[in-house]
Parts: C-alpha cells; sequence; structure tokens
C-alpha cells in the first residue's frame, strides 16, 4: 500500500503550514553555494503544493521569507528575491491548471518594488481558482504581524470605531494578517529543527507540531504523506479529554 493511499482523505488537515528549513545545509553537503540549495528548494516547493491539491487540501502556507532573513548577507537575498520573481512566473501555469490562488501574508511593502509588482500580478491572475489556496509568507514574522496588528487595532481605538469592551480573540485575528485564512491544524519543519522561529504564533496555538530530519530540498510528496498520516495518528483534544472526543 502506498503512503497515499494510507490517508484518510475524510480527516485531511484543512490547512498545512511549513517552515522551509535545509537549503544551506543541502547546499553545503553538496558542495555548493546556497543559492543552489534555495533552487533546489523550488522543486520541493512544487511537489509539497502538487501533493496537496491531489489530495484536497484547501490551504497550503509556505514560510518562504521572514523579517528576520533580511539579516543575511545583501548576496544571498538579493538572489532569492530574484529566485521568487523568477518562481513566481514559472508556476503560474501550474497554479492555473490546479485551480489554486495565491495569496501572500507579511510586510509586503519591504519587499523590492518588481518582486511586489510580479507577486501581486501572479495573484490578481489566480483570484478566481477556487481549488486550493497557496499562501507565501514574505517578509513574515509573528511578531511583526502582531506590533502591526497593534498598530491597527490602535488607530481604530482613537477613531471610535473599536470599543476596548468588545474585544475578545475573534476580534484580535481580525486584524491579523491570516484574518481570512483558518488556523493551521498541521504544521511541519523541516531538517531536524524543533521551533517555530517566529513563524504563525497566535494562529498555531492548538496545532499539531511535525519536525523531520529531511533536509527542504529532499522534501517530496511521500514527506508529506508520512506528515499527514502521522497527524491522523492523533488525537486532538483542544483542551477536553479524551472520553469527552469519544463521546
Amino acid at each position: 500500500m502506498t503512503l497515499k493511499n494510507q490517508i484518510d482523505l475524510k480527516k485531511l488537515p484543512t490547512h498545512i503550514a511549513i517552515i522551509m528549513d535545509g537549503n544551506g545545509r543541502w547546499a553545503k553537503q553538496q558542495g555548493k553555494r546556497r543559492i543552489f540549495g534555495h533552487q533546489k528548494g523550488t522543486e520541493a516547493v512544487r511537489e509539497a503544493v502538487e501533493a496537496c491539491a491531489e489530495l484536497g487540501v484547501k490551504y497550503l502556507t509556505l514560510y518562504a521569507f521572514s523579517t528576520e532573513n533580511w539579516l543575511r548577507p545583501k548576496m544571498e537575498v538579493s538572489a532569492l528575491m530574484e529566485l521568487l520573481v523568477k518562481s513566481l512566473s514559472k508556476e503560474l501555469k501550474t497554479l492555473m491548471q490546479n485551480k489554486i490562488a495565491l495569496h501572500a501574508i507579511g510586510d509586503i511593502e519591504s519587499l523590492p518594488k518588481g518582486v511586489q509588482r510580479k507577486l501581486q500580478e501572479v495573484i490578481d491572475q489566480t483570484s478566481a481558482n477556487k481549488h486550493m489556496t497557496l499562501v507565501l509568507a514574505l517578509s513574515y514574522s509573528s511578531r511583526w504581524e502582531m506590533s502591526n496588528a497593534l498598530k491597527l487595532m490602535m488607530k481604530d481605538f482613537e477613531s471610535g470605531k473599536l470599543k476596548t469592551d468588545k474585544m475578545n480573540e475573534e476580534m484580535i485575528s481580525q486584524y491579523l494578517t491570516t484574518k481570512n485564512i483558518p488556523d493551521p491544524e498541521l504544521l511541519i519543519r523541516t531538517s531536524g529543527e524543533h521551533r517555530l522561529s517566529n513563524f504563525l504564533l497566535w494562529q498555531c496555538a492548538y496545532t499539531e507540531l511535525y519536525f523531520t530530519d529531511v533536509l527542504w530540498p529532499d522534501f517530496n510528496k511521500d514527506e508529506l504523506c508520512r506528515a499527514i498520516i502521522d497527524f491522523q495518528s492523533r488525537e486532538r483534544r483542544f483542551g477536553k479529554t479524551s472520553e469527552q472526543i469519544k463521546n
């Protein structure tokens, strides 16, 4: 039996998030520059996107570039931005064929203008697609997102649009960049690291975490299936007891 056939399609996670880690280490193992690992990593992106589309996962969020990544060497950052533009152009056909809509979260205005234009172009061209939503987290971090949400809330406080006695978790969520996206049920991190690295901290309050030693360029459809199978083996209680869940 293949790994795909072991998956219960009635119990798929609606939203999967992935921290794509290990490109640099993969390249080093090959005796190549880091950018070679990032280039190879785009193939793993295609594998993950296609696998989710084939299975019927509705949302896939990829941590593509964090706010902290701006601190990397300028040559690497420039190469990453160039690779992003090329990938957006190259993968448009795949998105359209699989009826996948592209969405982006993060401090998009901090990206180079050329990247912003291409990103918006692909978002617009795929906006009518309804089979799945692919979310790219670009120049994103949870602390940036929460700080930005507080700024927006303060403006609404000052204008009288928002009242403190009406504030609750649902309202706060509406000020986040993920306001129209369900919280991830499964978060995958590759490369053997066991941390969230400032990614979707609010949204992952009850997310199942799956860590694998596989470096991102080696991540494929089978690896995604393994993560989903592991997810489906878990009991999600949300603070309740096992007996309550079973009843």
